[in-house]
């Protein structure tokens, strides 16, 4: 009888039937969290995404992705301008808020910049954008957008890895 290790890992085809597997796999690349804000018609809104990334230094261009399927797609569809937001390790409670209610801002302090687009302070960084690009990602769209503004600030980052927040140690 062969013995198994008790980290063997698990191999599988992603489909209908393993996307709970998936899902966690992709759990496994610890990422930093941000969270978007843009104007709406219904007033300021906000989503948590760690689908961020820098994609040019000239042009300044950064990306991040959104489910169709989500209730606030629209707002980001339709916005021309957003922000994106690097939490720091402090900012659980925001990151909590905006995963919860699409319209935290109502009652989270902010500041509006000359687009409109809602600002939240005290994060490690802030990339105010304009949407130059969205691209078919299968069940999400990819925005590409262009930093116009951006503000950052020394601190510990708000990781998330395996389904847990965290922070970086020195």
């Amino acid at each position: 009888m062969t013995m198994q290790s008790p980290n063997q890992p698990t191999t599988f085809s992603p489909d209908a039937d393993s996307s709970r597997q998936l899902r966690d796999a992709f759990g496994k690349f610890a990422t930093g969290i941000t969270v978007i804000t843009a104007p709406s018609v219904d007033g300021p809104v906000a989503i948590v995404a760690n689908s961020f990334s820098s994609v040019s230094l000239d042009p300044a261009l950064v990306l991040w992705s959104v489910d169709r399927s989500a209730r606030r797609f629209p707002y980001f569809e339709a916005a021309d301008h957003y922000a994106i937001h690097v939490l720091a390790a402090e900012q659980q409670d925001v990151c909590t808020l905006a995963a919860r209610d699409a319209h935290m801002l109502n009652d989270h302090p902010h500041l509006l910049n000359a687009d409109g687009v809602p600002l939240i302070d005290h994060c490690l960084a802030r990339f105010e954008c304009r949407k130059v690009a969205a691209h078919d990602a299968g069940d999400h769209v990819i925005i590409v957008g262009q930093v116009q503004r951006t503000e950052m600030r020394d601190g510990q980052p708000l990781t998330f890895f395996a389904g847990q927040y965290g922070s970086l140690r020195d």
